[in-house]
């Protein structure tokens, strides 16, 4: 053991006690999840009427998978293992359809997300003495409330400050030195701009870590923040239908985020063919829950696309490590015929000098053909400066995402503060695209 840890019993588990705690765990769960009309029927379609019946971990292989459709279809008690006098609290998600998903949870699956959380935080180096201020919404968005509890759990002050009010966040984080600060990362970005443009010294601040999630990011983003702030910025995922922030997170070393395999059992599959993929191979998050007793989730596909990183962690810790991830199979963006992801861009903008910290992608069809537009935000001195400069670093920019995207864009430079800021999830794509 290299690292602090919260639960070191758990954490650094062999890997066969592991294993043999997750297929008792994922029997209670085959128990609970009996229980509901929606997996009582659904496994009675494949014969498995029993919790007896899974004989091995590998046995979960044959249960068919669970989506975001199904959720939906279930709503709003589908899916409820339990009587309606054992819940404590419920969380939804609304999506396109405009039919929301709801996980329901009982004080005992509130206790075990609490303990993941504060397991994450721990793994990061945080401690009872940090003052930890939490930018993300509170309500049925779970990241404000996971992320609250985990942290009160370990005995941090919380500033639960929520998200917006970006004057407010900065005062409060000088007033109180904060230490830790919990926000998307698109918003720490534009938090930067906003103590550059009051003219706060961010080197007077008390500020060390950030843990930052809830959308997808680039290294070089994470390492913008770093070095802008002067800190250490922790990757996390999480997912309402798991939960929420918990489910893994990176540690010191920062070398791929620890997914807790006593509370999930984690596959990586083809999108496309639904075939379980190698080591290293990027595909498709899927997660069965193991401690849930409210919403047991069998083989749920989360549409997330990542790989498991090969090797051991220097911090000691068995559980399996997750790659930052790539983006989300329905993120996927196909460019006159060329597969794009979201992220690609974000890595290759971040890295060019002179370009912000806000950018948006615009698609739109000419003709036959589609036309990808990317708006980004310039350096302020680049506006003072000769119009040509602009027109460079125009050019620069199209041929750097050529060949990073195999696509040349059209792009615009805005001055900084221009482009639309999300305090939540940042947009990032306006398909203007028709659909049918």
């Amino acid at each position: 053991m290299n690292a602090p840890a919260w639960n070191p019993a758990i954490e650094f588990m062999e890997r066969e006690a592991l294993e043999r705690l997750q297929l008792i765990n994922l029997r209670k769960t085959v128990t609970l999840a009996l229980r509901t009309p929606f997996y009582r029927r659904r496994l009675a379609e494949i014969g498995l009427n029993h919790p007896e019946d899974i004989i091995s971990l590998r046995d979960v292989c044959n249960i068919p998978y669970t989506t975001k459709d199904d959720l939906r279809e279930a709503y709003p008690e589908g899916l409820l293992a339990v009587g309606r006098e054992q819940v404590v609290r419920l969380h939804t998600s609304s999506g396109t359809t405009g039919t929301p998903t709801v996980i329901y949870h009982t004080q005992h699956d509130i206790d075990g997300w609490t303990e993941l959380v504060a397991r994450c935080i721990v793994a990061a180096g945080a401690t009872r003495h940090d003052i930890f201020q939490n930018m993300t919404s509170y309500g049925l968005f779970t990241g404000g409330l996971g992320l609250h509890y985990g942290a009160e759990r370990i005995g941090m002050l919380v500033i639960p400050a929520s998200s917006g009010n970006t004057s407010r966040q900065i005062d409060l984080m000088r007033n109180f030195r904060t230490t830790i600060v919990h926000a998307t990362p698109s918003y720490l970005l534009h938090l930067q701009a906003a103590l550059t443009s009051e003219g706060v010294d961010t080197t007077k601040l008390a500020l060390q870590k950030a843990f930052i999630g809830a959308e997808p990011h680039s290294e070089a983003t994470r390492g913008k923040i770093e070095n802008l702030f002067g800190i250490q910025a922790y990757n996390s995922y999480g997912l309402s239908e798991m939960n929420g922030p918990g489910v893994a997170f990176e540690c010191l070393y920062q070398t791929g985020l620890h997914l807790w395999e006593d509370a999930y059992i984690l596959e990586i599959i083809d999108p496309q063919t639904l075939q379980p993929l190698a080591e290293g191979e990027t595909g498709e998050i899927v997660l069965t829950t193991l401690q849930r007793q409210a919403t047991p989730l069998l083989r749920y596909r989360t549409r997330d696309l990542s790989h498991l990183v090969s090797g051991y962690c220097p911090c000691g810790r068995t559980h399996r490590r997750l790659a930052r991830l790539q983006g989300r199979s329905d993120d996927l963006l196909i460019i006159n015929g060329v597969n794009i992801f979201p992220s690609q861009i974000e890595s290759a903008l971040m890295k060019i000098p002179g370009v912000g910290v806000n950018y948006m992608i615009h698609i739109e069809k000419r003709g036959s053909l589609d036309r990808l537009l990317i708006k980004a935000e310039g350096d302020a001195m680049l506006f003072a400066s000769h119009p040509h400069t602009l027109d460079k670093l125009r050019e620069r920019i199209g041929e750097l995402l050529r060949s990073a995207i195999l696509v040349k864009p059209a792009v615009e430079l805005h001055p900084p503060g221009s482009l639309p800021v999300s305090e939540g999830k940042a947009k990032r794509v306006v398909d203007l695209r028709p659909t049918f």
